[in-house]
């Protein structure tokens, strides 16, 4: 059986990103390579705001991949792309059934669940994905009631959601502009929350923080589903921001933020040579956008009607480039005691050739290799094979010799000459024998 190779595309607020995996026939991924470009001002909170300039984008990273040794000669002709950002957020649904007699609960009878709350209407936005949250069958809360039976049945969901501008504009970037067919729309800490969380994580209580550029997004999860979804409009590109107000500009503000920002420590360390301003004073700015951060990020889970140190055990497992910023996991179990602070890592069922693809970093586009390899579809296609043609030899006019058409060619010259030298030789010799001379007479 071939391998299937896929692809994805992940636009964020910082960057665009875009991978490509191989399934081999036992299911497992190997991620073949990843790409990144600057999207600062194209992207705006997640959604593309240029069209144009994206798609261009998404251009570049796609002839990257391709020169790539271990794709080429592969030509990328489908992605599956991820959605976040702002505009992204969660909302309930509700949906009964009453049967007449005992029923038996079947994947067929989920399914129109399901259905039914995607249609749930919303005026203004569009149902990315849908996510069951609790099932209560005659009066039973069952986790799984594929294969129950029952009378009543109370089924919740969470509905992630967008604006459909949203939507329309990653279309119009990949799609429309690059022709690029999409196999799959996947929101993107759905995607991270399968690849980074375990199942006893989710089953106990945990809360899942992407940590981005211009958004926070947290989802909670508790008895294995997830319960609540949020973003907040607040990222790590505010810390940029605040070191830009000291007169620095925003490319340097963020090397800044990189080399010497601090999440817990006032004066943070560093070689002199390193920076010729005053560390502290840059720090403060750092630690006090990064404590408000850390502190609204704390208080979610109140409204989900849950205790962060009750009901999640588990703690917070930190993803997203702002969580790079050194001291932040321990900033946040600082602000809530007893709270286990964890980054996200690929599992190692996973197999990544360059280790420099196991940043942090790389984990969002890879979560949407992860959920595509689960039912792969063909994302490449190898080029047409071009057969060299000599000329030469080539019954066609065309530039070039044509060694057929010379020889016809001179034939006929020689035919309409008398045709060959020998020919021509002999023809005279008879011609000198068979006239006759005057002096035979």
């Amino acid at each position: 059986m071939e391998p299937t190779y896929i692809a994805a595309i992940e636009i964020g607020s910082s960057h665009i990103r875009a991978a490509v995996g191989r399934v081999d026939e036992t299911g497992t991924l190997s991620v073949l390579g990843v790409e990144e470009e600057c999207a600062i001002d194209a992207v705006r909170y997640g959604a593309v705001q240029n069209v144009e300039e994206v798609s261009n984008r998404i251009s570049k990273l796609k002839l990257k991949l391709e020169n790539h040794q271990t794709i080429h000669p592969r030509k990328i002709k489908a992605v599956y792309v991820a959605l976040g950002g702002r505009s992204t957020m969660g909302a309930s649904a509700t949906v009964e059934r009453a049967y007449n007699e005992e029923t038996e609960i079947t994947a067929d009878v989920l399914r129109q669940l399901n259905d039914e709350a995607r249609a749930q209407a919303f005026s203004d936005r569009t149902v990315v994905q849908v996510l069951p949250r609790q099932f209560i069958v005659d009066n039973m809360d069952i986790a799984n009631p594929r294969g129950t039976f029952g009378r009543d049945i109370h089924a919740e969901f969470n509905l992630i959601t967008c604006k459909p501008m949203v939507q329309k504009n990653l279309v119009r970037a990949i799609s429309d502009r690059q022709q690029l067919a999409i196999k799959g729309i996947l929101v993107r800490q759905t995607a991270l929350a399968a690849l980074v969380l375990s199942s006893d994580e989710k089953k106990l209580g945990c809360m899942l923080v992407d940590f981005g550029a211009e958004t926070t997004t947290v989802s909670i999860y508790k008895n294995g589903f997830l319960t609540y979804f949020a973003t907040l409009p607040i990222g790590s590109r505010c810390i940029t921001r605040d070191i830009m107000t000291l007169g620095y500009t925003e490319e340097k503000a963020e090397e800044i933020k990189r080399n010497i920002g601090d999440a817990i420590n006032a004066e943070p360390t560093i070689r002199k040579h390193d920076f010729d301003g005053d560390p502290a004073e840059v720090n403060n700015y750092v630690r006090a956008r990064a404590g408000e951060i850390a502190a609204n990020i704390i208080e979610q889970p109140k409204y989900a009607g849950l205790s962060l140190t009750n009901d999640l055990p588990a703690g917070i497992i930190l993803v997203g480039g702002g969580s790079r910023l050194r001291g932040f996991p321990q900033l946040l179990q600082s602000q809530q005691s007893n709270v286990k602070v964890r980054l996200g890592s690929l599992p190692p069922e996973i197999r990544i050739s360059d280790p420099r693809l196991q940043s942090i970093d790389t984990l969002d586009v890879i979560s949407i290799l992860n959920i595509a390899a689960r039912v792969p579809q063909e994302c490449t296609e190898m080029p047409e094979p071009t057969v060299a043609v000599d000329s030469a030899y080539d019954e066609e006019d065309g530039p070039g010799i044509n060694p057929k058409k010379n020889r016809e060619k001179k034939k006929e010259k020689n035919k309409g000459n008398g045709g060959s030298s020998i020919d021509r030789i002999m023809g005279r010799l008879s011609k000198w024998f068979q006239e006759p001379d005057d002096n035979d007479e």
